[in-house]
């Protein structure tokens, strides 16, 4: 008989991921950079905010919508980026 199809749900290990003591300068790095572009895509917004408000009275129209969907696509980069990465690991 298969090996496979004697094991019961029961026997199936969750293991739980730890990090080991070694990685963890590597994750405050890795915090620090991931907080940091959040506070400059932020700041992306309200300067492509301010720059709409000022083209506004020129007369200029909305030429700066694709700058503010750049810095958005930006900042969904930076947030889903753990699950951009783990789904391709």
């Amino acid at each position: 008989m298969n090996y496979f199809s004697t094991l019961t749900a029961s026997v199936i290990p969750n293991p739980t991921p730890t990090v080991p003591d070694e990685a963890r300068g590597l994750l405050t790095v890795l915090n620090w950079a991931s907080g940091i572009g959040l506070v400059l895509g932020v700041l992306g917004v309200i300067i492509v905010g301010i720059t709409m408000v000022i083209q506004l009275q020129r007369g200029e129209g909305g030429q700066s919508l694709a700058k503010l969907g750049w810095v958005l696509l930006g900042c969904i980069i930076i947030t889903g980026a753990a699950g951009i990465v783990r789904a391709f690991v």
